[in-house]
């Protein structure tokens, strides 16, 4: 179960945020005031703190100067969550050894759980990609490990190659091998006629929707069970369960999609991680 300090000195916003993230499977902890932080933080083991900048007694600065003293875990993870966002705010939160700044006025509170979620998520995969080229770089790991013989084989089939290129090269990271196509058509050949583990489909593309690939793959004996996810540029409800309702994985709003986001959906579709 993650951990996480929640630093809050109205007690009615305090219990709002406590059951928010307790309802998510957030251990939570509650302090007031900067001395409460730092004390959870030794007693306690914790995986963030989402850090107010104004409190009484010891600023949020002040705060993250002792957690980054050397005297705490150097993994805990720090969020400011405030209403000082100005630029020079962010700037010095994060040179002080914050891991990121979320403005209080952007989240609700259930929008706020989604987001801490992104943000460990994205730590996470941050520090495993680091350890990763360290084991490299000392020899652990082979610069061929990517492309194993037996890796599970992903088709794209998407017509912006940014897309292409910044989810591919993360799948690949992790050990998969990843294919292209950047037209409906030609994409839907290369799905018939490869022997793919896991589909991408983007839904608006040139020469075939990807609604129209979903259906003429679903009706096809040799591809009718391959998962496929969807991405789309459109956030409408509508949009989501017509593809849904083809049977699907997973559908995402591409614009809105972190790699590592992906990559996770996928590993946890191919049971591989």
């Amino acid at each position: 179960m993650t951990s996480i300090i929640i630093v809050e000195d109205d007690p009615m916003i305090s219990e709002i945020y406590q059951r928010k993230f307790t309802e998510a499977g957030f251990e939570v902890f509650v302090a007031e005031s900067g001395d409460q932080v730092l004390a959870l933080a030794k007693k306690e083991k914790v995986d963030l703190i989402l850090l107010d900048l104004v409190m009484p007694r010891m600023d949020g600065f002040e705060v993250i100067k002792n957690l980054r003293s050397g005297n705490y875990d150097p993994n805990l993870k720090v969020v400011v969550f405030s209403n000082l966002n100005q630029k020079e705010d962010r700037e010095k939160a994060l040179n002080l050894g914050a891991d990121g700044f979320v403005s209080k006025s952007e989240y609700a509170p259930t929008a706020l759980v989604g987001e801490i979620g992104r943000l460990l998520n994205q730590f996470r995969e941050k520090e495993k990609n680091e350890k990763r080229e360290n084991d490299r770089e000392n020899g652990i790991i082979s610069e061929n490990s990517q492309e194993k013989a037996d890796a599970k084989k992903i088709l794209i089939i998407e017509d912006e190659v940014i897309f292409i290129d910044m989810f591919g090269e993360k799948l690949r990271s992790e050990g998969y091998a990843v294919d292209s196509a950047e037209n409906g058509a030609w994409g839907l050949k290369k799905a018939i006629e490869g022997d793919y583990d896991l589909l991408v489909i983007d839904m608006m593309m040139p020469a075939m929707t990807g609604e129209e690939i979903i259906e003429k793959l679903k009706a096809e004996e040799k591809t009718k069970n391959i998962p496929i996810i969807v991405l789309s540029a459109s956030v409408e409800d509508a949009a989501a369960k017509k593809v849904q309702d083809l049977g699907i994985n997973a559908f995402f709003v591409k614009t809105q999609l972190i790699p590592s986001d992906l990559c996770r959906e996928v590993n946890k579709i191919l049971g591989t991680k």
